[in-house]
């Protein structure tokens, strides 16, 4: 079996230089808060960066951890003073570096764990101390990754019963966002419709024209994205919580055609 790629569905963001960047911070200071929404959203992967390495493990935006990195770089947002001298990034990454070490210092006493209060320069707790409060979620962590690989293993499988492939789903995934949301929405409808659900279940074939009388679009919309339709309603109605980022609504699609 060929490896799985599911990354491609999704979009990459172009980055702000840094005196961009910091232009944009003092906006957000004088009260932009739509700039400041913006910064947050783009920045999530510097914050998972710096989080991730002051864990010493990969942290994902689900965990505790992302939700303080993230709510750390708001306050990084509110205190930076350009003035003195320092890029806004690196004193991002202090902030949420001391955040995260006070969540981790909190977790240890809850685990009756000690850790120490001494720190270096940048704020990081010395490495062995994260080491021991990371080694209490070692194992969880694996299994979590274990479930996963084969959460999304029986996903595929499930696919290919349908004769769909990821390679051909990743190569056929509505290019515009407000067309992959319809096409979510659809998903959505055959889901919660008893006939046209058991139809897709039971003989693995979409209903297209029982479907064309609840959508608001055309049989030629569903026949294009007759693949991808299938794929996310099977997600709903498979329960595979590991892809369940592939169904919730991208940032910035319409909710109304």
């Amino acid at each position: 079996m060929k490896p799985i790629h599911i990354k491609s569905w999704f979009k990459s963001k172009r980055s702000k230089t840094e005196g961009e960047m910091e232009e944009l911070v003092l906006k957000a200071q004088s009260g932009d808060g739509r700039i400041r929404h913006d910064l947050l959203e783009q920045y999530k992967p510097f914050v998972k960066k710096v989080v991730s390495k002051a864990c010493k493990r990969y942290i994902s935006e689900a965990m505790d951890e992302f939700s303080i990195g993230l709510l750390a770089l708001n306050e990084a947002i509110d205190q930076y003073k350009k003035e003195q001298g320092s890029k806004f990034l690196t004193f991002a990454s202090i902030v949420i570096n001391r955040r995260i070490i006070d969540y981790i210092r909190k977790e240890s006493r809850h685990h009756h764990i000690y850790l120490p209060d001494e720190e270096d320069e940048d704020g990081n707790i010395q490495e062995n101390y994260i080491e021991r409060k990371a080694s209490l979620e070692k194992y969880e962590a694996i299994e979590a990754s274990k479930k996963r690989v084969e959460e999304i293993k029986e996903y595929q499988k499930l696919l290919l019963s349908y004769g769909i492939t990821f390679e051909a789903l990743s190569g056929e995934c509505p290019k515009h966002l407000d067309a992959r949301e319809n096409a979510k929405r659809i998903a959505k409808i055959v889901v919660e419709n008893i006939e046209i659900k058991k139809a897709l279940v039971e003989k693995r074939r979409l209903p297209v024209k029982e479907l064309e009388t609840l959508v608001s679009c055309s049989r030629k919309t569903i026949e294009r994205n007759r693949k991808y339709i299938i794929a996310i309603a099977l997600i709903h109605i498979g329960q595979f919580h590991a892809l369940k980022s592939y169904i919730e609504p991208e940032r910035g699609g319409h909710r109304n055609e």
